[in-house]
């Protein structure tokens, strides 16, 4: 098949990329400014994707037989910094994406986040669980899904993913290559003992997205997410084990969300996702945290700190 990638550079998509072209899917990627290496594309493009006429030629150009969404500013505090550049990312672009999925008669696939949700239960989310967003994150993710299903009813499959794990081309947006920037340039993570993710690589996702390309009948909104529920403070510690690491050199301090208030009414308690619906239609198996770790390395520009730190 020949595939529209939007969003190439990032963790989900470079993943996504190496795995269809393993597939033997034609892979058309677009990045915006990186200029990093991609494994797996056929072809890669430069292009504005808040550009809603450049986007619309490009499908018609290519005429893809599946639109692939990876692109997104995903950083809650980033989208506070620009609600309108974010808004024309996070939402005006997968709103004209499944308009032009609806034109071509192209599938859609596009990923949304847990962040739907408050996080204020304890208990598993599903698929038809009320949203309610409580940063503009979340909105804009909410906002994303309407717009994708009024665009695309019939094409469009919606994955909302969790925090996610891997590695990633630019080497800054998996969650240990954050932890190895911290650590490499002496500064001390901050990790809540009180809030809960269940974390799922970017691989193990992309996996997930190849098998809704090949599978046309998968349709609306569908949760995915790793099989373990961990504190972000866990976590972190996890991490630092893998690595061999030591406090000394990796500072890891606990934080509860009391003693920042004002943030943690920004930031989710608990966000456990009900992934049984899809799990169940697919292959693909959610993995444990330890199949996640087992999977990274150390990032590209942490690679002499980390030598230094492992012959100390």
């Amino acid at each position: 098949m020949r595939i529209l990638l939007t969003g190439a550079s990032g963790l989900v998509g470079s993943a996504f990329s190496k795995a269809a072209a393993r597939r033997g899917h034609t892979v058309v990627g677009v990045v915006g400014s990186f200029q990093g290496k991609i494994d797996g594309l056929t072809q890669r493009l430069t292009l504005d994707l808040t550009d809603r006429d450049a986007v619309t030629r490009l499908g018609l150009e290519l005429f893809p037989d599946v639109i692939v969404n990876c692109a997104a500013i995903s950083e809650p505090a980033a989208c506070e910094v620009d609600p309108v550049g974010s808004e024309r990312m996070n939402v005006q672009l997968p709103g004209a994406l499944a308009q032009l999925s609806h034109h071509l008669g192209a599938r859609l696939l596009h990923i949304s986040s847990e962040q739907v949700f408050d996080g204020t239960q304890s208990s598993l989310y599903g698929e038809r669980h009320p949203v309610a967003p409580i940063n503009l994150y979340g909105r804009q993710k909410v906002a994303s899904e309407q717009a994708v299903l009024t665009g695309a009813p019939h094409t469009a499959a919606i994955v909302r993913a969790p925090l996610l794990m891997g590695g990633s081309p630019g080497g800054r947006r998996g969650l240990h290559e954050r932890l190895f920037g911290n650590w490499s340039a002496g500064r001390v993570s901050r990790l809540y003992t009180d809030e809960y993710r269940q974390p799922c690589s970017g691989e193990n996702l992309a996996e997930v997205l190849l098998e809704l390309v090949e599978r046309p009948d998968i349709c609306g909104v569908f949760h995915w997410a790793g099989s373990e529920l961990i504190s972000r403070h866990g976590l972190g510690l996890r991490v630092r084990e893998h690595f061999k690491l030591m406090d000394r050199e990796a500072p890891i301090v606990a934080v509860t969300r009391a003693e920042v208030p004002d943030l943690a009414q920004h930031r989710q308690a608990c966000l456990a996702l009900d992934i049984s619906s899809l799990a169940g239609r697919l292959k693909t198996r959610p993995e444990t945290v330890a199949e996640q770790l087992s999977g990274l390395g150390v990032p590209q520009f942490s690679r002499e700190w980390y030598h230094d730190c492992s012959h100390a």
